[in-house]
């Protein structure tokens, strides 16, 4: 099912989440709801808070960037990928800076330093234990995911300068009052349509 993205304002976003009880009857009908609203708001990652929940999953599919990101000498792995308890444990010195955007903060991008690679530890989605080394985009793409389901978000890594400068914009968002092609809900306004 298609659920509705939790707009920037919405207290959910801000919450930890908790780990997940793995014998959960309904995770993976959780799950199977996540792949379809991401797909729906034509995304390439999505947590679980954005969705209104407060457990510890989150995924990736950066497949739609594989021209962009990728070369040949570059496997990229299956996607989509499931991260259930995901921790970072280690990551790169490196760091580099790419603009990243939001569906829970439309029509907003900027720039954000993150490690160029990340090592994390998760379940997947059948419940199987990894420690896994990712790089490049899809390392970002997981940090920042990892950052939703610690109640951040990546207007959190931007100067307070630059928050001031979209204070109108993140307002706007925050009152529900955004032009996007996905069901998005906002704190006090309810699920707002397309």
């Amino acid at each position: 099912m298609v659920l509705p993205i939790y707009l920037l304002g919405t207290s959910e976003l801000r919450k930890q989440t908790t780990d997940v009880d793995t014998n959960s009857k309904e995770l993976q009908a959780m799950i199977d709801d996540m792949l379809e609203t991401m797909r729906a708001s034509n995304g390439i990652g999505l947590a679980a808070p954005q969705i209104g929940r407060t457990e510890r999953v989150f995924i990736v599919d950066v497949t739609p960037l594989q021209d962009e990101h990728y070369t040949e000498d570059i496997v990229m792995p299956d996607q989509p990928i499931v991260f259930i308890n995901a921790m970072i444990i280690d990551e790169a010195e490196k760091e580099d800076e790419f603009e990243e955007g939001c569906l829970s903060i439309p029509d907003i991008h900027e720039e954000v330093v993150r490690a160029t690679a990340v090592k994390i530890r998760y379940l997947d989605r059948k419940l199987k234990e990894h420690e896994t080394e990712f790089e490049g985009i899809l390392a970002r793409v997981i940090q920042h995911e990892c950052d939703h389901v610690d109640g951040i978000l990546f207007i959190d890594h931007i100067s307070p300068f630059r928050r001031r400068l979209l204070k109108r914009k993140l307002r706007e968002i925050i009152e529900g009052r955004v032009d996007v092609d996905y069901l998005t809900y906002a704190e006090g306004k309810g699920i707002l349509s397309p």
